[in-house]
């Protein structure tokens, strides 16, 4: 079986202001590396726009009809400082759900190994009934959820390795036991959250770290805490946040890993979900906003995933 990559021209088409870190050129980008001969063996399908059910196991009814009611025919808004939405963000964002979904669904039902979904807008800090920090949906959190709803998985585990804690994540699961959420995160930083005291019902690993960690520091603390309390969950699914912006090139964090750190991480993510979970594992794409390191980054995480 092969490995997946999901993506669609639409998420070109969500805008930003000019400048903005979160942009149409970090696809680009993705897709230029992504375009090299190595990468010849991808499966490669197109995003759908989500069906609303799998939303709404995330999102109430009235969080997406606010969506809808703010999105502009032209120009820009902005939700708060830092989350903008243009004429086609909305149908963006819903595709990003989708893309998740379909890469859920073909993982789960053994067409292919693996996944990842390079989408945008991304999704790890949208709580339930908040956009906020670039994020309309929790993409993360609809492909856990679609996972058991649609594919009957008792337990889904979550690891997001972005430079930012997902407070949304973390929110939308706090009272699930069924659903592991564990992150590594630089602290302080934004959001605020994601102290190592945050545990919700048991199934929150919070791990900050410190500006200015490098890969062992990193390596470390993934495991001595989260690939322990991973392996121990016994997931069905295992899903990855995928951001990069802990790379030390990164202008929005102050860590310092590199493209070999990110591999480390993705080959001992595979080696649980070989154990655990018949090697199922949905990546999607969170932070990362030096477009060069970006593009090894990510280049790197999916040839990685490639090897299963």
């Amino acid at each position: 079986m092969s490995t997946l990559l999901v993506h669609h021209p639409i998420f070109l088409q969500h805008a930003t202001p000019e400048g903005h870190p979160e942009c149409p050129d970090r696809i680009r980008a993705i897709d230029r590396a992504l375009e090299e001969e190595r990468f010849h063996g991808l499966e490669r399908e197109a995003a759908r726009s989500v069906d609303l059910a799998a939303i709404l196991r995330v999102h109430p009814q009235d969080y997406v009809d606010q969506l809808r009611e703010a999105s502009p025919e032209e120009g820009l808004i902005f939700l708060d400082g830092d989350t903008a939405m243009g004429p086609k963000s909305l149908d963006a964002a819903l595709y990003a759900c989708g893309a998740a979904t379909l890469a859920v669904d073909e993982v789960m039902t053994g067409k292919v190994k693996n996944a990842f979904c390079a989408l945008r807008p991304p999704g790890h800090h949208a709580e339930a009934r908040r956009a906020m920090g670039f994020c309309l949906f929790n993409n993360a959190a609809v492909a856990a959820r679609h996972a058991q709803a649609v594919h009957g998985a008792e337990r889904v585990a979550i690891v997001d390795f972005d430079v930012h804690h997902g407070n949304g994540t973390q929110d939308i699961f706090w009272s699930d036991p069924s659903v592991l959420y564990a992150s590594t995160h630089q602290s302080p930083l934004f959001p605020g959250t994601g102290t190592a005291a945050e545990q919700g019902v048991g199934n929150i690993v919070n791990v900050p770290l410190h500006a200015g960690d490098d890969g062992l520091v990193f390596r470390e603390a993934m495991e001595s805490e989260v690939l322990p309390r991973v392996a121990a969950f016994h997931p069905d699914l295992l899903v990855i946040s995928a951001g990069f912006d802990a790379h030390i090139r990164d202008p929005l964090g102050e860590m310092r890993l590199t493209e070999a750190d990110f591999a480390w991480i993705t080959e001992r993510l595979m080696e649980i979900a070989a154990r655990r979970c018949a090697g199922r594992v949905v990546s999607v794409l969170e932070g990362g906003y030096d477009l060069t390191a970006l593009a090894r980054s990510v280049a790197t995480h999916v040839a990685t995933l490639m090897t299963a």
